[in-house]
């Protein structure tokens, strides 16, 4: 009975970080909701996009009146803003942005407008959707299967070195096992497909989600040393297990991989040069 009630806690605890991570991201739908003429409008402005096709944003608007717009531009560029109108497909209104290279990221800001005024949903302020590959269900699925068992097998492992040991060993066995099948050979492919590099943490770039991946292995990784060389190795498994939870804590997908479009332009400009002068030669 012992043991059980502490796989629910264990459960709760690492259900209860993982929604906060997902909450508290930057690809976290921002939503609300805002009322023209009597009717309650609701919105969401989504931040990330998988796949090649171009992002739609849908605003449910019964009455016909109403109309709107939406003004995009890439994000960090001096680029103007450039303004597409929304079109009424029933009881709704949809407009598209164009989709873009992987770790693309757009600036978009959503406004309802009737005949006298004009409504800016999120009170003006811009969205940062992010593009990003397709990634097979096959890569996917078992990241963020064995990632989820990572972070529940630490958070057990945790606990019993204060309520028992004879699981210790084994506990943190599993525990280095998920975390390199899910972080460590499942999360670089799901970043392969996704945005086109395999690792983009240290020592070759400064991705966070890569970075805390490596921090929490390595973590464990001194733990599992621990368990095999000293006769007292509950401090390295507690330190290990509170890394954990706190890399994890990290929302996802903060510093994550961004386009430089300053370079795409470069090397847009240097390409099309290129071909100009290759025409002219021949």
């Amino acid at each position: 009975m012992k043991n059980i009630f502490f796989w629910i806690i264990t459960l709760v605890i690492t259900l209860g970080s993982a929604y906060y991570q997902r909450l508290t991201g930057p690809t976290y739908p921002l939503s609300g909701n805002i009322s023209i003429d009597g009717e309650k409008i609701n919105y969401m402005l989504h931040r990330s996009h998988g796949g090649e096709t171009d992002h739609d944003i849908t605003v449910e608007v019964r009455k016909p009146s109403v109309t709107g717009f939406v003004m995009w531009k890439r994000y960090k560029t001096k680029d103007e803003w450039s303004t597409i109108n929304f079109e009424r497909e029933e009881k709704r209104l949809v407009a598209s942005l164009p989709n873009q290279p992987p770790a693309g990221k757009l600036m978009y800001k959503v406004f309802l407008k009737t005949d006298d005024k004009v409504y800016p949903l999120n009170n003006a302020n811009p969205a940062v959707i992010r593009f990003k590959g397709d990634v097979p269900a096959v890569i996917l699925i078992p990241h963020i299967i064995f990632i989820f068992l990572a972070m529940l097998l630490s958070t057990r492992t945790g606990i019993e070195v204060f309520y028992g040991s004879q699981n210790l060993k084994k506990y943190t066995i599993w525990t280095v096992a998920t975390l390199i099948i899910g972080g460590m050979i499942f999360g670089p492919l799901t970043q392969l497909y996704a945005f086109g590099a395999l690792w983009t943490g240290f020592p070759f770039g400064y991705d966070l989600t890569d970075n805390k991946t490596l921090i929490a292995l390595i973590g464990w990784l001194a733990a599992l040393l621990a368990v095999y060389k000293l006769s007292k190795p509950k401090i390295w498994i507690v330190g290990a297990a509170v890394l954990m939870l706190i890399v994890f804590l990290i929302p996802h997908s903060v510093l994550g991989s961004e386009l430089d479009y300053e370079k795409l332009d470069k090397e847009t400009k240097k390409d099309v040069s290129s071909t100009l002068t290759i025409q002219s030669i021949n």
